[in-house]
């Protein structure tokens, strides 16, 4: 289902032969009519639904005032955003971006500068592990280490050591003169939902605050909700340094975020880094209106009993398809159905049924439903995959009654 028509727009994504016209809330409006169960969500984005009234009227507002002014001028509203993210973070500061990668670029810069301001500048190496996907910019390819997303873009930006995920004892021999900090993520996202138990975390802290070094969590895709809290460092009870974020900061409006502590953050002086587009106006609006849903009572209590309620009904379907699924991971609606059969087989089926979902590293598909999931559209996107399965599970017994 990959479109080959003429197109002037970089051919650097493999799309699915489908467009939308409208979405509300979990589903979408195909041009093709159809409607869509949306367990994508943009790829971790559109945390509360399409066209979330309080995000709607928040961006009408702000559109009607001001789009953009630069950041040569005080932004109020800005001001506000981050005292709110640093109110309920460990966060003293925090520098707005456009994309989650300008985020870890910026949280790498932070790491880096650091170290120079205290008369190091030889420090400048991150540890980061397998499995890992920080962005698509040069540094945070080279902070992901993967082969296939290097490849043809010339040497690899120098100061990255990638070693095995939960392996402490490799990270404690990585660790040298030149060793700025340790860059993770709380829960591996596209790596194929991986989690390293909260042990190596512990670990981890005690290692940077032994060896004076900063430990930074990516939180882009684990950030704002995703695994059942705000960030998912409070779940696991080990507060980072630096934390990037982004996707649903803006619950589908562009904006990225670098967090820090002031201690962290102390090599960052005027001058030092920069955006032209950080903070826009629209993005704050937006980012502040995501934070007001979130934020009221009882909203994560909410994700977290639809989270628990969606993987009791998914196990029981690899229970009965062991052909097809044989795992479910992830923490909270950043969920990971490990599959027998290729998982692009699964997203395509899954497709086919009008629920959308997307792959990930290990033979895994991510399913990422908007965190304002109910459980009427649970029970419907169970069936939906169960429908899947089933044919998956026919296809394949036909096959190998053929061989």
């Amino acid at each position: 289902m990959i479109t080959a028509a003429a197109s002037h727009l970089l051919p650097v994504f493999a799309r699915a032969d489908l467009s939308f016209e409208s979405g509300e809330g979990a589903w979408l409006i195909g041009s093709d009519g159809g409607r869509y169960l949306d367990f994508t969500s943009g790829v971790a984005v559109n945390a509360l639904g399409h066209c979330h009234p309080h995000l709607v009227a928040a961006l009408q507002a702000q559109a009607a005032k001001l789009w953009h002014v630069s950041n040569l001028f005080k932004s109020p509203d800005g001001e506000r955003l981050a005292a709110r993210l640093c109110e309920q973070s460990f966060a003293d500061f925090v520098f707005f971006a456009n994309s989650g990668a300008e985020a870890v670029e910026c949280a790498i810069k932070v790491m880096r500068r650091y170290h120079a301001s205290k008369g190091h500048p030889e420090r400048y190496r991150i540890v980061t592990f397998e499995g890992a996907f920080h962005g698509r910019t040069l540094a945070a390819l080279a902070a992901t280490g993967s082969a296939k997303y290097l490849e043809g873009y010339g040497p690899p930006m120098d100061g990255f050591d990638q070693v095995p995920l939960d392996d402490i004892e490799a990270v404690k021999k990585t660790i040298g003169p030149a060793t700025a900090g340790i860059l993770i993520e709380p829960l591996q996202g596209e790596g194929g939902v991986r989690e390293p138990p909260h042990a190596f975390f512990r670990a981890l802290r005690q290692l940077c605050d032994e060896r004076g070094l900063l430990l930074a969590f990516d939180e882009v895709q684990t950030g704002m909700g995703r695994t059942g809290d705000l960030f998912a460092y409070k779940r696991i009870g080990v507060a980072p340094d630096v934390m990037s974020l982004a996707k649903a900061l803006g619950g589908g409006f562009p904006i990225g975020a670098c967090l820090a502590t002031a201690e962290a953050a102390s090599g960052m002086t005027p001058g030092s880094h920069g955006s032209t587009f950080g903070g826009n106006p629209l993005a704050v609006a937006v980012a502040n209106a995501v934070l007001d849903v979130m934020l009221e009572p009882g909203f994560f209590e909410r994700t977290r009993r639809m989270s628990l309620l969606l993987k009791q009904k998914l196990a029981s379907v690899v229970d009965r398809h062991p052909d097809v699924l044989s795992e479910v991971r992830g923490e909270g609606l950043l969920i990971g159905l490990k599959a027998v059969v290729p998982s692009s087989d699964l997203v395509s089926a899954l497709r086919e049924e009008k629920l959308l979902t997307v792959g990930a590293g290990e033979n895994v598909v991510r399913l990422l439903p908007p965190l304002i999931i109910g459980e009427a559209e649970i029970e419907e996107s169970v069936r939906r995959l169960e429908r899947a399965c089933a044919r998956l599970s026919d296809a394949r017994a036909k096959k190998e009654a053929a061989q």
